[in-house]
């Protein structure tokens, strides 16, 4: 990077006053929330008239197909118990279809409104880290739908009993809002979790920690991927334990990448050091 291409990156950025950057902030939340309440309302328009399904429906009906599967099996039904609770369950799922949409719109908009203020190298080093994101926390959403919830759901289930010798059987009939909100938060938990390599390479890059230092507080990390699976999941040790072993592996691979991007950086300071 010469000289010059920064002393124009400086030159362009002290053209902007704060209050250039204020509006410009205002105009990327602006898109944001505009984004949002285009899809918020899509959600609930029926393209074909009252008794169609719209993509609220749509998507609570793919949400619920883990669970399904396995209690269409036993003729199970799902419930609600308030008059208003279907209602606001549509409103969740809009809401949760919003936030899945715009994320990396917003993710767009952050990287649009900071990119003019980096350098090219900074760029390079920004951008990797802003894609993998979004794929990462669709990585852990997509680990609770097609393995964490069905594992956990039959080992729920397994709880019915049969009526034998005169007794009552006992069948569960989940509430429609329960479930949704279980499945959101199980989705949103696992999306964060997910998360941890970015957020410790980014930590690794900015110089407030090192890999052995996270090789040497690895007891600790594991100690407290456990306790963050038990406050985070259910209270049953299948979803805990799927989500601290995700976790604990992807902190294993955050400290092999760190190692890779410390390692330019201490070549270029012995070099440098030689130099003198």
């Amino acid at each position: 990077m010469s000289k010059d291409t920064d002393m124009t990156a400086d030159e362009e950025l002290s053209k902007m006053t704060l209050l250039d950057h204020l509006t410009e902030l205002r105009n990327r939340i602006g898109i944001v929330l505009l984004a949002f309440l285009v899809i918020f309302l899509a959600s609930f328009i029926r393209p074909f008239g009252s008794g169609t399904m719209n993509a609220a429906d749509w998507v609570y009906f793919q949400l619920q197909a883990p669970l399904a599967d396995l209690l269409l099996q036993n003729g199970g039904r799902m419930i609600f118990t308030g008059l208003h609770e279907g209602f606001f369950t549509q409103v969740k799922v809009a809401f949760f279809i919003s936030i899945s949409i715009t994320f990396p719109i917003i993710l767009l908009q952050i990287w649009r409104f900071v990119a003019p203020a980096l350098y090219r190298n900074e760029k390079g080093a920004f951008l990797p880290f802003l894609i993998a994101t979004p794929l990462l926390f669709a990585l852990g959403a997509s680990m609770v739908y097609y393995l964490v919830a069905p594992l956990a759901f039959d080992f729920f289930l397994s709880f019915q009993m049969s009526g034998i010798d005169g007794a009552l059987p006992i069948e569960v009939e989940p509430r429609i809002s329960e479930y949704l909100s279980l499945m959101m938060r199980l989705m949103f938990a696992f999306g964060v979790s997910f998360e941890l390599p970015v957020i410790l390479l980014l930590l690794v890059k900015a110089g407030f920690i090192t890999p052995d230092g996270m090789a040497r507080q690895r007891k600790y990390a594991i100690l407290l991927a456990f306790v963050a699976a038990a406050i985070l999941t259910p209270p049953d040790v299948i979803s805990q334990i799927l989500l601290a072993l995700p976790v604990i592996a992807l902190y294993e691979i955050s400290i092999i990448t760190a190692r890779f991007l410390v390692r330019p950086s201490q070549k270029d300071a012995d070099e440098w050091s030689d130099a003198d």
